[in-house]
């Protein structure tokens, strides 16, 4: 309410001001002291409305955010057959309530369902067995009041100054097959319903670090590669 008052006390000051000529109109210092005051208040006590901000990120292997956390949405992962050679490498989340195209004469099928390569020697220790042959799930993740979010490999925490967001494994489609990107799934992971077939797809293997190019130590030989989403 006061700050509407100073509002209109100001714009009629100012339309008293403009209607005098300069030379006819001699400003008392009061005058000028209660304009001065009312700019002052204007720019230091009405504070701008704060813009919206934040950052966006997949959690793979969760169909829910952390704790604290906005839900954009939940899906499942979606990416290219393991046996072709062509085609998109990145994987997709896919959200459960799609607005599907027209059908499409084409033979370009590329976007199958990710499912859980996890038997004894490709699953990370920490990870369930039971997720083998399973679909990959998805959330994608709104954290508020950050600019930047980071997925850093090798690593479990994450550095000073930055939110932890999670932690998990990297995760890929198997060396022998056509290539797929590196992504950072729920060390939590878990299926996206109870059916239980393989179906095959884009899949998802765990990986191992190669001594030789990659410097050993600090990294070890034939080891699983953890990962951090972390946010700032």
């Amino acid at each position: 309410m006061f700050l509407s008052y100073l509002v209109v006390v100001i714009s009629a000051n100012m339309m008293l001001i403009q209607s005098h000529d300069c030379n006819d109109y001699d400003r008392l210092a009061s005058d000028q002291s209660l304009i001065d005051m009312m700019t002052h208040c204007l720019h230091t006590c009405i504070k701008p409305a704060a813009s919206a901000s934040g950052v966006t990120y997949v959690r793979w292997g969760k169909k829910a955010c952390p704790k604290g956390v906005e839900l954009v949405y939940t899906g499942q992962v979606g990416g290219n057959q393991y046996t072709y050679k062509g085609g998109g490498v990145t994987n997709l989340s896919l959200p459960n309530d799609p607005e599907n195209g027209e059908p499409l004469s084409g033979t370009n099928d590329q976007i199958v369902g990710g499912q859980y390569e996890l038997t004894s020697p490709n699953r990370p220790s920490g990870m369930k067995s039971t997720l083998t042959d399973n679909e990959v799930p998805c959330a994608v993740c709104y954290q508020r009041k950050r600019s930047t979010v980071l997925m850093i490999p090798g690593r479990k925490t994450c550095y000073k100054g930055w939110t932890f967001e999670y932690t998990g494994y990297i995760m890929s489609d198997h060396k022998d097959h056509s290539s797929k990107e590196y992504v950072c799934v729920d060390k939590d992971a878990e299926p996206v319903d109870d059916k239980n077939k393989n179906e095959n797809g884009a899949l998802f293997y765990g990986v191992k670090t190669n001594c030789g190019s990659l410097r050993c130590p600090p990294y070890k030989n034939a080891v699983t590669v953890h990962c951090v989403v972390c946010t700032k």
